[in-house]
């Protein structure tokens, strides 16, 4: 799919205007403060007082702030010029001093000529990438010695299922280009039509191994039967900020993290 860059990009330009001003995203609290990380990954990524962060895949913006409100330095890379425009709105609103790319991760050596603390990535971003030996070098590229990669995804048991959870449509492995037309989004808000996406499922050995093969050091590794956002069909709240499905309760993992260290 030599052209997917294209046709998820144009897919996701139409997506943020629904997402920007969307109950899911809920951008009135955050302007107000509200911080948009989880505690899956708060965990994981520590004292941000000081630290130089790169924030790959960032959507419109909103965890790169929430990094920036924490003491960070933040840097957010994103290949949707509408998504960008948007976070860079919303960065002047919110008085944050923050740094926005509109590039595709993969070329980001030709646009950023830094090196980072902390490289950080979450929830709904290594779907639209076909190689993840090359997004593990992207991030290996862009952190000091010392630095720490922080991770936290949606499990690809999840992505196995068909869209309510009733049977098994795709494979875990990366077999194959899962080119599809797609109506509506995850969020409240009216989406005209179906859009066109391509993606890739990529099981936990291919992710862990291409960072091991850069040399990146496991430090942190964990599976939860839970998804903090509630974006999925057939969903209930087990707990404040914490969603399953209803039929399969806490019996699949929802979401895996991790934290692996570049040490010299």
């Amino acid at each position: 799919m030599k052209d997917y860059l294209a046709i998820n990009k144009a897919s996701w330009n139409k997506r943020t205007e629904v997402h920007y001003t969307s109950d899911f995203y809920d951008n009135a609290s955050f302007i107000k403060g509200r911080n948009s990380l989880n505690d899956i990954e708060m965990s994981l990524l520590g004292d941000l007082r000081g630290k130089n962060i790169l924030h790959l895949q960032c959507h419109f913006g909103q965890d790169t702030i929430s990094l920036a409100r924490l003491g960070a330095k933040a840097t957010g890379v994103d290949l949707s010029d509408a998504a960008i425009h948007k976070a860079s709105e919303l960065a002047k609103i919110t008085k944050e001093d923050v740094q926005f790319i509109c590039c595709d991760v993969y070329d980001l050596p030709n646009h950023l000529n830094e090196k980072f603390d902390i490289v950080f990535t979450s929830y709904g971003t290594i779907g639209w990438l076909p190689d993840m030996d090359l997004w593990a070098g992207i991030i290996y590229h862009f952190l000091k010695p010392g630095g720490e990669f922080v991770f936290a995804e949606f499990h690809p048991v999840v992505w196995m299922f068909d869209d309510h959870f009733k049977k098994i449509q795709y494979n875990y492995f990366n077999v194959e280009v899962i080119a599809e037309n797609i109506e509506g989004t995850y969020t409240d808000g009216q989406m005209e039509g179906c859009e066109a996406y391509v993606s890739w499922n990529h099981n936990l050995a291919e992710v862990i191994s291409s960072l091991l093969k850069q040399g990146l050091r496991l430090t942190d590794f964990e599976e939860f039967d839970y998804s903090p956002y509630n974006c999925f069909k057939e969903t209930y709240t087990a707990a404040p900020g914490k969603y399953r499905i209803k039929h399969l309760d806490a019996k699949i993992p929802m979401v895996y993290a991790l934290k692996a260290v570049k040490d010299h």
